[in-house]
């Protein structure tokens, strides 16, 4: 449980060998306290002066090398060095890759999505598509899905299902061949009713309407095994479940036809299972409280496939921007309760256990993802980004202008990176720099009289307040005070070297003695030659004291 959040109302190799030395005329950086540059290694062979420290006490600056293209998945090995360097830096690499299997099916989805194409046959042979309906379902009426039936969806099963309440905009179908004892009809009443009368207006109003290709009035949430079949047991005690997806196979106009799809606007569910006789054990409280939780994240993906597919017939959006938003929707669900409420810590903490993992090991971990399948920290790098954007540039704190601020980030046939750009009317190359800094100053409260530019601050998380308080409750899963903690070394030993990854980057700390001489740091390839362009490297500099 996400107890006392604070919301307001790397990859670090061993340093490579020696590079050329920077030319003595590369014109020294003199920077006060809080302020920063971004800057392109193209210019000057990649050499960066830090001007002498006159100053009475030491100087410390955060450095940060950076991708900051747009194009998804770019790499670049990089090396970071100060002019002299006399002893390589700790190796310290975590990777935060995984193997969580509801991870890679749900990304496996936006593929096939983008793909507009899906495996397999139905199993059911000569069933035609359901025609359709023009009005809501009746409570109590039984109808017939095809539901993908394994973690590819090259095979579908067929089940029949029942309309167990109706309510707005909301229909939950449950499967007859639902294990028993599932949820009373009192637990899928209470659902029914969050979702319709609550997570269905946060959704709909940060993103804009669904698509209503069926003209029957709602979105069909369908419970059944099939989903908890999706893992065996085994899969799901060491590798994680599926809770529930959205396929965008349903309302994609290229499928029309196939009766693989169900040609209308669904949400699946996994059901209650409390004796796991499907497969792992779900007890009805467990699903009663994470279901809506992936509903509101997989209602943003069926919005964003209408808006961009149907309504423009554009692109899907690209897989990392996607995915951000969907996290991001969590969060707004969880907010809707208010921040003081155990409902906000059952839809935040995965979006914060998220970026903790990104957080602990930014430089293993793309910010821009390619179209495959990303990792839990990666999503943390997303929602981190969508929520800085937010708090930057809506025009003022209220939900209602969250909503109007996302809402142009899906009415749009513009993607990922120039997607972002033309909302904020900001490059993102500068977006991704100013991000990048702002994840470690943003409320660095452990620096005296360090204050950070407005434009390097998230206004409605205190993040090391936040992680400081996770920590003290549970040590285990997040056993830093802050994981964002990059090493420190003098100027002259600064010795980074790794890889780049789009958007991200990997931080290290120089400090500079009282006195002390200035030095240069040089961002390039290692041996010293040019960094890939497509890469768009940075090198961040800010002075935190």
């Amino acid at each position: 449980m996400l107890v006392g959040v604070s919301a307001c109302a790397a990859d670090r190799g061993v340093g490579p060998g020696p590079q050329p030395q920077c030319a003595s005329g590369v014109p020294p950086l003199s920077l006060g306290v809080g302020q920063y540059r971004s800057i392109d290694p193209a210019v000057d062979s990649g050499c960066v002066a830090i001007a002498v420290n006159s100053s009475v006490d030491s100087a410390e600056y955060l450095l940060v090398a950076q991708a900051v293209t747009g194009q998804p998945g770019l790499t670049a090995s990089f090396a970071l060095q100060g002019q002299v360097r006399q002893a390589a830096m700790a190796a310290g690499s975590l990777s935060s890759s995984s193997t969580d299997l509801a991870q890679r099916f749900h990304d496996g989805l936006r593929e096939m999505e983008r793909r507009h194409s899906y495996g397999g046959m139905p199993l059911v042979a000569d069933r035609e598509p359901a025609a359709p309906s023009r009005v809501p379902p009746d409570s109590g009426s039984s109808r017939h899905f095809s539901v993908c039936a394994n973690l590819d969806c090259s095979s579908f099963a067929a089940v029949t299902a029942t309309a167990a309440v109706v309510r707005g905009p909301i229909a939950i179908f449950v499967d007859t061949a639902a294990p028993s004892p599932g949820l009373t009809q009192a637990d899928l009443d209470s659902v029914a009713d969050e979702l319709s009368t609550r997570l269905y207006a946060v959704d709909t109003a940060a993103f804009g309407r669904e698509s209503d290709i069926d003209s029957n009035q709602v979105i069909i949430v369908l419970m059944t095994p099939v989903v908890n079949r999706l893992v065996t047991p085994l899969e799901c005690a060491t590798s994680g479940y599926v809770s529930g997806f959205f396929l965008g196979g349903d309302i994609d106009p290229a499928l029309r036809g196939d009766a693989r799809f169900n040609q209308g606007e669904i949400v699946y569910s996994l059901v209650a299972d409390s004796l796991g006789t499907v497969s792992c054990p779900h007890r009805p409280s467990r699903v009663k409280q994470l279901f809506p939780v992936t509903f509101v994240h997989e209602l943003q993906h069926m919005i964003s496939f209408n808006q961009h597919v149907l309504l423009r017939s554009g692109p899907e959006e690209e897989l990392w921007l996607n995915e951000a938003l969907s996290h991001f929707a969590e969060e707004l669900g969880g907010r809707s309760f208010g921040i003081a409420t155990t409902q906000f810590s059952t839809f935040a903490i995965g979006d914060v256990r998220n970026a903790y993992q990104y957080l602990e090991a930014t430089g293993s971990n793309f910010l821009v993802t390619t179209s495959g399948i990303g990792s839990l920290a990666e999503r943390g790098a997303g929602w981190l980004f969508v929520r800085y954007l937010d708090d930057r540039f809506r025009s003022d704190t209220s939900l209602a202008a969250t909503a109007a601020f996302t809402r142009g980030l899906l009415e749009t046939s513009r993607t990922g990176a120039a997607n972002v750009a033309a909302r904020t009317g900001v490059g993102f190359d500068t977006l991704v720099a100013h991000w990048a800094l702002a994840n470690f100053v943003s409320d660095l409260d452990t620096v005296a009289a360090f204050q950070a530019p407005p434009e390097l601050t998230y206004t409605s998380w205190r993040l090391r307040a936040t992680y400081r308080s996770l920590h003290l409750q549970d040590p285990a899963t997040f056993p830093a005070v802050y994981p964002l903690a990059p090493p420190a070394t003098s100027g002259p030993n600064v010795a980074v070297s790794g890889t780049l990854r789009s958007g991200s980057g990997v931080y290290v700390r120089a400090v500079q003695a009282p006195g002390a001489p200035g030095f240069t740091l040089r961002l390039a390839a290692p041996g010293g030659g040019p960094l890939s362009a497509a890469v768009a490297a940075r090198l961040g500099v800010i002075r935190i004291r």
